[in-house]
């Protein structure tokens, strides 16, 4: 029997591959990012109501929030490996829960079967003439997810681009094929902030990317808002967990090359592509891009291979010693580790390596109070994702300056000197207070 047969007769709807795989106490991956197999998670909410106790395993999430509403319980609950915005009042009000995790052990769990799964909902791209499927543009948390799971459903989507590198699966390894044909969900960066604060701290941050560098580019407004400030530079790379448009013009005007890397030289390294249906057009079948397992581009080690490795990543505070909250606003949790610890690492590693924090100096509550990022200590029950001992570059608008090797009375110093003027006075009171001064 050849694919096409096979193809054949493993066609189902999303409703009957659903109830044929998910029964009580089932515990099943669902792909994430922008490539959420939708027509699958609407099928597992109308089968809801007759199982109990479904457990769905996720990361960061881009789609509706019914599958995690009041009605599921009992019926299907999250358990999320980073808290997105869909599941996060969920999981405030316990309802789902969360499982802390750095992003490249993130598949070991499946793997090493610590979290064992049933099945797995991914979402893939058409196949080859050969067969084979690609994970299109979730491809890093997946590959090792699907090919743990007992059981691979997979939605099978014309609007999924093709991906090159370590992105394939062939028809004999999925057990039922749903044929689906809608866009991907798309997710623009860049939107959140003060603008004039992130240009300036994006300023600070790109005159010290040298050429050649080789950048990771978390999520967020200013990691996106750099790129605009590297026009000038020649022959920069990029290894990171992911990326979004921004990419494209750097490419299109030749400063990204890739030339330089001494990690996979010519290649965009990425675990997973999110932004706009553009850039999944440019990213299909494009030899300049291969997508691989997330516990290899996100392994500090492999990170450390990129000479003049360059990670950029946020915070919501950072204390005077130096540790940086990043996935919590006190006890309240808000996100997860993600690849911050990965990158900061590994780019420490690196020869001529950058890691660098970046944040505003200050934040607007909801009463309109302005407060410091950087405080004296961390809130009760803040999390701490960059420990003080690994901290090197802290960027807000006012400035960048290295904590690494530096005393906790010079640490104390240099980010009173970025913090904004108005709080660096009471600053300074607080840190005599705690003896740092």
């Amino acid at each position: 029997m050849d694919w096409q047969q096979k193809y054949a007769s493993k066609i189902f709807t999303p409703d009957a591959a659903v109830q044929a795989v998910v029964q009580s106490g089932s515990r099943i991956f669902m792909t994430g990012n922008c490539s959420v197999p939708q027509e699958l998670l609407a099928a597992l909410v109308r089968h809801a109501p007759n199982v109990q106790d479904v457990e769905i395993c996720q990361a960061l999430a881009i789609c509706a929030a019914d599958y995690v509403s009041p009605e599921m319980e009992g019926h299907l609950r999250v358990n999320t490996l980073f808290i997105s915005a869909n599941v996060r009042k969920a999981v405030h009000e316990g309802r789902a829960d969360f499982t802390p995790v750095l992003l490249s052990e993130l598949p070991l769990l499946f793997q090493r079967r610590i979290i064992p799964l049933d099945a797995a909902l991914i979402h893939v791209s058409p196949p080859d003439a050969h067969g084979f499927c690609t994970y299109g543009i979730e491809s890093g948390l997946t590959k090792s997810a699907a090919e743990a799971a007992k059981v691979v459903i997979a939605e099978v989507n014309p609007h999924m681009p093709r991906m090159l590198g370590d992105t394939f699966i062939h028809l004999d390894d999925i057990d039922y094929l749903v044929p689906v044909n809608y866009p991907l969900a798309e997710l623009r960066m860049g939107s959140e902030g003060d603008p004039e604060v992130v240009e300036k701290i994006a300023g600070h941050i790109a005159e010290r990317i040298p050429d050649g560098a080789t950048m990771q580019l978390g999520i967020g407004s200013i990691p996106d808002a750099v790129l605009n400030y590297l026009m000038s530079k020649k022959d920069l790379g990029l290894h990171t967990e992911l990326f979004s448009d921004g990419v494209i013009r750097l490419v299109n005007a030749g400063v990204l090359t890739g030339a330089r890397k001494s990690l996979h030289p010519g290649k965009i390294i990425a675990g997973f592509v999110i932004g706009s249906n553009e850039l999944y057009q440019w990213a299909n079948d494009n030899p300049l891009i291969e997508l691989h397992r997330t516990e290899y581009v996100n392994s500090p080690f492999t990170i450390a291979k990129n000479d003049r490795m360059v990670a950029i990543n946020s915070a919501i505070e950072i204390d005077l010693t130096g540790q940086v909250c990043a996935d919590s606003i006190g006890p309240k949790l808000y996100s997860g580790v993600g690849g911050q610890l990965d990158f900061i690492y590994g780019a420490s590693l690196s020869k001529d390596g950058l890691p660098i924090i970046a944040l505003p100096s200050t934040t607007t509550l909801r009463d309109g109070t302005v407060i410091s990022r950087i405080t004296p200590m961390l809130k009760q029950g803040a999390g701490v994702v960059t420990s003080r001992n690994h901290v090197h570059y802290i960027a807000t608008e006012y400035g960048m300056v290295d904590l690494y090797g530096k005393t906790i009375r010079q640490r104390t110093q240099l980010l009173i000197s970025v913090a904004h003027p108005d709080f660096r006075d009471e600053l300074t009171h607080q840190a005599r207070k705690l003896n740092y001064l």
